[in-house]
């Protein structure tokens, strides 16, 4: 090979796109490696034969209810989970999977069940909830659990509740109080 010839172009043209794909591939990496670090649940399924729309609305499902959707190379999604509580999924990651996570325990795996039932090409293969596996039913438990949001509203209601019924225990003397006197009053004034 001559310097400066066609062949030598080509191969220098090639390492410099090796470096640039090398280069992002380290940062999709890192990138997943923080989300899995940072979720507390991942779902890890098969979405052989969906569509670009049905995917499209997997995402925005998912994104509605506070969970996310990421599509990698298997390898370099079992790279990303090295050091994270979430490594328990790797050996689910065999062909074309997606692995949806959220930091509420319950969003990801309920929008997946959801988008299963809805879709027979979506198939879940299993999950982890921190460092704990879970199988297809243990994804389904998941599901059926009420969200943060809904044990949240209702631990409010069941603090709050109380407090209500001893405002009007405090306003019942003081109401009937009143009656008894309005009725004595109307009796006076019919006599």
């Amino acid at each position: 090979m001559q310097p400066g010839g066609p062949a030598f172009r080509a191969t220098t043209a090639n390492r410099r796109e090796l470096a640039v794909e090398r280069a992002a591939k380290k940062e999709a990496v890192e990138q997943l490696n923080e989300v899995f670090k940072t979720t507390s649940v991942a779902v890890v399924a098969q979405y052989s034969g969906l569509t670009v729309a049905q995917m499209q609305k997997l995402r925005q499902q998912m994104k509605q209810a506070g969970a996310s959707v990421k599509v990698s190379k298997n390898r370099l999604a079992k790279i990303a989970l090295e050091g994270t509580d979430v490594v328990a999924i790797g050996p689910m990651l065999k062909g074309p999977t997606v692995i949806a996570t959220s930091n509420d325990p319950v969003a990801a795996p309920k929008v997946a069940i959801d988008f299963a039932k809805a879709n027979e090409k979506f198939v879940i293969i299993g999950g982890s909830m921190g460092k704990t596996v879970l199988n297809v039913d243990g994804v389904k438990a998941l599901a059926s659990l009420p969200s943060l949001d809904e044990l949240r509203g209702k631990i409010v209601g069941l603090i709050v509740a109380p407090a209500t019924k001893l405002a009007q225990l405090a306003n019942a003397p003081a109401g009937k109080l009143a009656r008894v006197i309005q009725a004595h009053a109307s009796k006076g004034e019919a006599a």
